[in-house]
C-alpha cells in the first residue's frame, strides 16, 4: 500500500528537481554504515524520520525550510534510503537497525537530546526510539503515523477497500494476479496496484509542492513490512505494539493527523489521545496523508510553537 502511495506521489510532482534548494549535507559512518544527512538552520535540533518504510528525506523538502529560524533541521535518510548506502542483503534491513542507526547517529552527532519528528513509518521508528532512549529525546513529534502493526492492518483492509469500491477495474487485475499466488512484493503485483492519487491527498493532488529525487526502496519495505504488506501486514511491523509503553513518555508530545487521511485514518488516529493522554493532539482538517504539503503554514505554526516552549 505504502510503497504504491509514495509512488503516485512522485507522479504528482510539481517543483522540478532542478529547482529543489537542498540543505548541506554530508555522509557520517554509524552502525558500520555510510548515511547520509543534511542539516539547515541554527538552534536545538529536530531530527526528521522519513515514511515508507523505503522513502527518503526528499519529500520533507522545501516545507520544512521554514522552521530553520528555530531549529537545526536534520533531514536524515536511513540505511538503504536516498543517498545511504545500501544492504548487500534484503534481510539486513529491520526495523531495529532502524532504531539503532539512529542512536548511533545521534552519537556520531555529538548531540545528547534531539527533537525527534517522524512521519508514516518513520512514526513508528520515533515511538519505538522514544521509548528505548528516552533521555535522549526532548520532544517527540508523531505525523500521520501507526501505534501497532493492527493500526497499520486496519488501515490496509481500510484502502483496500476504498480500492475495490472507488477503483474496481484495477480491483478486478489485482485479484487474478492473488489468485495466480502472486503477493504485494512481485512486480506484476507493483506494476499493477495502482492506487488513486486521492487515497495521499485532500486537495487536488496535482498542485502538491512536493519533489522526490528519487522512488521508495521497495526491498526495504517489503523487508521489513512482509512480502504481501499491501494486503496483510507482516515483517517486524506485525508484532509492534506501543500502547502500554507510551503511557510511559514523559518527554512532551505533539500528534498530528489529517482528517482526510486515507492511510493512517483519523478513526485510528484519535486513539492517541488515550495513549498519549498528556499529548498535544492537532487535526489537519484540509488534509489527507500529508499536512506539511498540504497546510504548510498551519503544520509549520503548530511545530515552532510546539518546539519553542
Amino acid at each position: 500500500m505504502f510503497a504504491a502511495l509514495l509512488l503516485v506521489s512522485i507522479a504528482a510532482a510539481q517543483v522540478p528537481l532542478s529547482q529543489i534548494k537542498h540543505a548541506p549535507g554530508d555522509f557520517v559512518t554509524a552502525n558500520g554504515a555510510r548515511l547520509w544527512y543534511e542539516t539547515e538552520g541554527r538552534g536545538e535540533p529536530l531530527v526528521l524520520i522519513s515514511g515508507g518504510p523505503g522513502a527518503s528525506h526528499n519529500y520533507f523538502h522545501p516545507s520544512f525550510s521554514q522552521l530553520s529560524d528555530v531549529a537545526q533541521v536534520i533531514y536524515f535518510d536511513a540505511f538503504g534510503r536516498g543517498k545511504s548506502a545500501r544492504a548487500e542483503a534484503k534481510r539486513e534491513y529491520t526495523f531495529a537497525r532502524d532504531i539503532a542507526d539512529l542512536e548511533a547517529f545521534r552519537k556520531v552527532r555529538g548531540f545528547e537530546q534531539i527533537n525527534l519528528l517522524g512521519h508514516s513509518y518513520g512514526g513508528m521508528v520515533a515511538q519505538a526510539y522514544a521509548i528505548q532512549y528516552p533521555q535522549h529525546v526532548k520532544r517527540l513529534i508523531l505525523a500521520d503515523t501507526f501505534f501497532s502493526g493492527e493500526m497499520w492492518q486496519a488501515n490496509n483492509d481500510s484502502c483496500n477497500q476504498i480500492l475495490r469500491n472507488q477503483c474496481p477495474e484495477v480491483w478486478a487485475k489485482v485479484m487474478a494476479l492473488r489468485r495466480q499466488g502472486h503477493h504485494s512484493s512481485s512486480k506484476e503485483h507493483q506494476d499493477a496496484y495502482q492506487l488513486p492519487i486521492g487515497m495521499v491527498y485532500y486537495h487536488d493532488a496535482s498542485k502538491a509542492k512536493l519533489a522526490w529525487d528519487d522512488p521508495s526502496n521497495n526491498d526495504v519495505y517489503y523487508a521489513i513490512a512482509g512480502d504481501d504488506a499491501d494486503f496483510l501486514i507482516g515483517g517486524d511491523i506485525a508484532a509492534l505494539d506501543f500502547r502500554l509503553d507510551l503511557k510511559k513518555l514523559t518527554m512532551p508530545v505533539l500528534v498530528m493527523a489529517g482528517r482526510y487521511d486515507r492511510v493512517s485514518i483519523p478513526r485510528f488516529a484519535v486513539e492517541y489521545k488515550r495513549y498519549l493522554p498528556t499529548a498535544q493532539f492537532v487535526m489537519f482538517e484540509e488534509s489527507g496523508h500529508n499536512p506539511f504539503i498540504e497546510e504548510t503554514r498551519k503544520f509549520i505554526d503548530t511545530i515552532r510553537a510546539f518546539i519553542s516552549k
